[in-house]
């Protein structure tokens, strides 16, 4: 499925011309945190739920509060990552579609959701590992060499946390041997956040700890 088609219109967008009051009444029926408002069919921008509570004459035209508008929106060509950070940077749930500067209708926030959900990183079956290693050593083709030489694919991959000394990734990986592909990421000096049940090094570990444990009980 295309991302144009999660393009809906549930509510039509406000104009200039109407007020806060018939604003609200629109966040009282739809529960969205921003209005999109137009000039026949043209984007003027959208005025937050936020604000228009702060307005204290509720018949004050949308046109008097033209300088709280806010002016995100997508084409509709974005790739799903790109929307995301959209709804993030602007704190929304609704993000407006303009076309050729008219507006299109909007993209909401849990149907967005539901298109990512989809997506073979999240739907299919695999293993979630959390790995870390050292910024400056750090290359995306070693991660992929490691895991297909062990003959596993990697479905998804995102740099989940990053400072100037350690770069950690987060990997979906396909596998039946998921053992042999994080002793090898050890030998390659990554550090291994996550921690599964098949990683003979952590048994081996537990294993010896327990038997130091009981060597000094005795």
């Amino acid at each position: 499925m295309n991302i144009t088609d999660y393009i809906v219109n549930d509510f039509k967008p406000l104009t200039d011309q109407n007020t806060v009051k018939e604003a609200l009444a629109i966040c009282r029926n739809y529960p969205v945190t921003h209005i999109p408002i137009v000039n026949n069919a043209i984007f003027l921008g959208c005025i937050s739920q936020t604000d228009l509570l702060t307005i204290e004459n509720k018949e004050t035209p949308i046109r008097n509060l033209a300088d709280i508008f806010d002016h995100f929106y997508a084409t509709g060509e974005e790739n799903i990552l790109e929307l995301l950070h959209l709804f993030a940077d602007d704190d929304t749930n609704i993000i407006p579609v303009v076309q050729n500067n008219n507006y299109s209708g909007y993209f909401e926030l849990n149907d967005i959701l539901d298109f990512f959900s989809q997506s073979p990183f999240l739907s299919s079956e695999g293993v979630v590992l959390l790995i870390q290693k050292n910024t400056k050593e750090y290359t995306f083709s070693e991660v992929s060499q490691i895991v297909e030489s062990n003959n596993g694919k990697i479905l998804g991959c995102y740099i989940s946390n990053q400072n100037n000394d350690n770069i950690e990734l987060t990997l979906k990986i396909s596998s039946q041997e998921i053992n042999e592909i994080i002793q090898s990421f050890r030998r390659y000096n990554y550090t291994i956040i996550t921690e599964h049940a098949d990683d003979i090094y952590l048994e081996e570990l537990k294993d010896r700890s327990e038997y130091l444990q009981k060597f000094l009980n005795t």
